[in-house]
């Protein structure tokens, strides 16, 4: 049994939606479920009625009602959900119409800048208003390179409220990883900013924007939001205007196209770090339903509460923050390094805004532990409930961190899922126990097991993660492919009509979830599967290494265990450490998990989305060629592991 961190009291189980939600369910049903774990089971093993008891319960808005929840609970691919309906996304999102904060920016020009629901509402319409008469239709797409603020959660609604598909990326992207996403969508309207700030230094926009529409003919506007400087030169942008020139000042409503719940609403991207990145499109009704969900069951979210997370444009979880208008709660932006003008700048903005729901990356917990950053000492947290994690797996010393330095009596929800879904397979349950290392929950109508190799769900063994019926979130297809045969490989190759998602994980007795990392990068010495999380999380404790990135390299007919450890400052390799390291990992994991050699690099790479490249370090190892760099936060770290003799069979 794992350590328990952390236990909900029962007054405050009580006080939870997710309490709410199950007695809700023993009401209608005439059920007398008394636990998460008994309500996950009905929930996967009665689709049609948990996901029409769950429209209701987070108050979905419809013009037109649905004759069915789903048509098939054992089609997948392929299932229906709330069949003929009517509704729009936009306008569950700003149907809280009232003078409450919707939104707080924060950027690293100090700058703090804040909307109220009205206001946020007036933007939109007068945004949308400009699209419509620029000829937007339904179907068309609308981009945005945008830094994470206001005017990219405006033009998002501005897009969808009209049935357009609205797609995103993060500024710091280059113009080819641009090209690779937009490219292939071929967008009618781009917005962007003219630059963003990053470690206090402003950066432009306009010269990739400019390269970007020379190879994007499909782009009739540019509309451009002015963020690091008041002046910003357009006139080298073809067709451009400032986005304050652009609204249509006499606009006041919006006019919501009302959609089927299956047609398309955004794009979303695959890291693309081995080819040009998946085209994944998402449904209105899809992402809306689940993505609210998760915020108003699995965290918890209601009216009154300031929610955080960490994220660029690029990331899912951005998408997924931004639902939070559809619970009318406040959203915190923040565009910039985490780390500026210190590595304790975002807890002070959680006591300045009163952050009640902290969310981010494990990267960044394990950057601010290294940085001997003790956020409870420093800073009222009064406010705060829960602090989530989600990008990668949270190592156990991370776990103990959070309750020591953040805050103790705290949900700390680690939770996973993927840009393919938009949202979670395992998460939050504010209703239960916080073990180390574990996520709390498989996510309810989520019907996630972890099935060995002859597809047989085991519970205590690690194994692939697969979801064994469908979801509404699930893409609705990718762009581009006609025939449907990206999309069925992607996910269905291995079990046929179960979705397979690539991760590596462990069901526990309790119902939790312990993640082992991408099952395409696990580890195979002798013949023997084993996830890659277990390693860091060795190595995570170690004063000694500021990262670490492991493969396993094919060798005289077997797998071996190679490790490159990045050296923090004052510190050496020497052959004590790594015999410490050696013996760490064979004590705490297991002797399969010690690395055959363990060598220095001068840097780890990463994708922009702050997701460590396992398998592009592997390819580069091997000799083979890693597609699409400029997916990557820092391609020039990848030629180190392609030059290494000593690995050369």
């Amino acid at each position: 049994m794992s350590k328990l961190l952390w236990q909900p009291s029962e007054e405050r189980i009580k006080q939870t939606n997710m309490y709410r939600f199950m007695n809700t369910v023993n009401d209608k049903f005439d059920k007398d479920l008394k636990d998460y774990n008994q309500l996950w089971e009905w929930s996967v093993d009665n689709l049609e009625d948990f996901w029409s008891t769950t429209w209701d319960f987070i108050d979905i808005k419809a013009s037109k009602p649905y004759e069915k929840a789903i048509d098939d609970p054992n089609k997948m691919p392929g299932a229906k959900f709330f069949v003929n309906c009517k509704l729009n996304f936009a306008e569950n999102l700003l149907k809280f119409r009232n003078d409450e904060l919707a939104i707080i920016f924060r950027g690293e020009d100090s700058v703090r800048r804040t909307l109220t629901y009205n206001q946020l509402y007036d933007e939109v319409a007068k945004t949308a208003a400009s699209l419509k008469k620029l000829g937007v239709k339904k179907g068309d797409r609308v981009v945005g390179f945008v830094p994470n603020m206001p005017e990219s959660i405006i033009a998002m609604l501005a897009t969808t409220s009209m049935g357009a598909i609205w797609s995103s990326c993060s500024p710091d992207f280059g113009i080819k990883g641009i090209l690779d996403r937009f490219g292939q969508t071929r967008p009618k309207v781009l917005f962007t900013a003219d630059g963003y700030f990053f470690k206090g230094k402003p950066l432009d926009s306009l010269e990739r924007i400019a390269g970007i529409v020379k190879e994007i003919p499909s782009i009739e506007k540019i509309v451009v939001v002015p963020y690091t400087s008041e002046e910003s030169d357009i006139s080298i942008l073809p067709n451009a205007v400032s986005f304050k020139d652009f609204k249509d000042p006499d606009a006041t409503e919006i006019e919501f196209e009302q959609m089927d719940f299956d047609d398309p609403l955004y794009i979303m991207y695959s890291s693309g770090t081995t080819g040009l990145p998946k085209c994944m499109v998402q449904s209105v009704g899809g992402v809306l339903l689940h993505q609210k969900k998760e915020l108003v069951l699995h965290t918890d979210l209601t009216e009154e509460d300031t929610i955080f997370y960490f994220t660029t444009c690029g990331w899912m979880m951005w998408n997924w923050l931004t639902s939070s208008l559809s619970v009318g709660a406040t959203l915190v932006l923040y565009d910039g390094n985490p780390f500026h003008p210190g590595p304790e700048a975002l807890w002070k903005m959680a006591q300045d805004e009163k952050i009640t729901v902290f969310g981010t990356s494990a990267g960044y917990i394990e950057a601010l532990k290294n940085a001997g950053v003790k956020p409870k000492e420093q800073f009222d947290l009064t406010s705060l409930k829960s602090v989530l994690s989600t990008g990668s797996p949270l190592s156990d010393e991370n776990f103990e961190f959070i309750y020591n330095e953040i805050k103790g009596d705290i949900q700390l929800a680690s939770i996973s899922g993927g840009s393919d879904l938009n949202g979670c397979f395992a998460l939050g349950n504010p209703m239960g126990p916080v073990y180390i290392g574990e996520l709390q929950c498989r996510g309810l109508g989520m019907k996630v097991y972890a099935y060995d190799e002859t597809g047989t769900p085991v519970v205590g063994q690690q194994a692939e993660l697969v979801c064994a019926a469908p979801f509404p979130s699930m893409p609705i297809y990718f762009w581009g492919d006609e025939d449907g045969s990206k999309y069925h490989s992607a996910y269905f190759d291995e079990y046929p009509g179960i979705w397979t998602h690539g991760d590596f994980i462990m069901v526990t007795e309790h119902g939790g979830v312990i993640m082992f990392g991408r099952s395409d990068t696990t580890l195979n010495p002798g013949g023997v599967r084993i996830g890659t999380a277990e390693i860091y999380r060795r190595l995570d404790a170690m004063e000694e290494l500021e990262d670490s990135v492991v493969i396993g390299q094919s060798w005289n007919n077997d797998v071996r265990v190679i490790l490159f450890v990045k050296m923090a400052a004052g510190f050496e390799l020497t052959d004590e450490l790594q015999n410490k390291i050696r013996g760490d990992i064979r004590a705490n994991a297991s002797p399969r998990h010690v690395p055959a050699k363990i060598i220095e690099c001068p840097d780890v790479p990463y994708t922009l989305n702050m997701k460590k490249v396992e398998l592009a370090v592997k390819k580069m190892v091997e000799g083979k060629e890693v597609k699409n760099k400029d997916a990557l936060k820092n391609p020039e770290s990848l030629d180190f592991f392609g030059s290494i003799e000593e690995l050369k069979s």
